[in-house]
């Protein structure tokens, strides 16, 4: 299924086709839960519908995590260094 993906560039989200689920009509829009993320102190660099939630990269203090968060509240539920 073709969803919507976004790449974070300087706080703006730009969205592209990707594939990954579509957002559900009760979710937070995509720039909402960019900026939740960013209250925490982290830089959303990608994020995506996935598995009935957002899910992406973030950077703090120079360290890449990936990361989940609720669809309906934009709270990080899942925060994992990233491996790669």
């Amino acid at each position: 299924m073709i969803g919507a993906a976004a790449l974070v560039s300087g706080g703006l989200a730009t969205t592209m086709p990707a594939r990954a689920d579509t957002p559900g009509r009760n979710w937070m829009q995509v720039e909402q839960v960019t900026r939740a993320i960013a209250a925490q102190g982290y830089r959303v660099i990608e994020i995506e519908a996935d598995d009935g939630h957002w899910e992406g990269e973030m950077v703090k203090d120079a360290v890449r995590y990936d990361f989940h968060a609720d669809p309906r509240t934009g709270r990080l539920t899942k925060i994992e260094r990233d491996q790669d």
